[in-house]
């Protein structure tokens, strides 16, 4: 399998994600995935795409990621996994697809405006 690189975006985070054949390691920018990922539910959420495939343990998994959260990094690593696994094999599209994994999350936080304190709270207002 030649080398592709799959990104995966949440937030502010971007994920460059690159998949092998291997044992299962999953190196988050070249530090071990357990000491990136201290709270299991990241973790859990990053292994989702290969464990409804059924393939953990058969690719390792190489992630650069950068931006936003610890959350929006789970999620953006998440997404990068989930198309590589797709483009490995087509088959694993309306498994991937039915779990919601294969949509990009568009949610952003919203600019502030001028005259105003945040996106959407105003100064409060005096007559007087």
């Amino acid at each position: 399998m030649a080398d592709k690189i799959f990104v995966g975006r949440r937030k502010t985070s971007v994920a460059r994600v690159y998949l092998r054949n291997g044992s299962g390691k999953v190196t988050v920018n070249g530090r071990e995935f357990e000491d990136y990922f201290p709270i299991k539910e990241h973790r859990d959420n990053i292994l989702l795409p290969l464990v409804i495939t059924q393939t953990l343990g058969k690719y390792d998994v190489f992630v650069n990621v950068n931006g936003g959260g610890i959350s929006g990094q789970s999620d953006a690593i998440r997404l990068g996994i989930a198309r590589a696994l797709v483009d490995i094999n087509p088959d694993f599209r309306p498994l991937l697809k039915e779990e919601g994994l294969l949509r990009r999350d568009p949610r952003m936080v919203e600019r502030k405006k001028y005259g105003q304190k945040k996106a959407r709270k105003r100064f409060q207002f005096s007559k007087r």
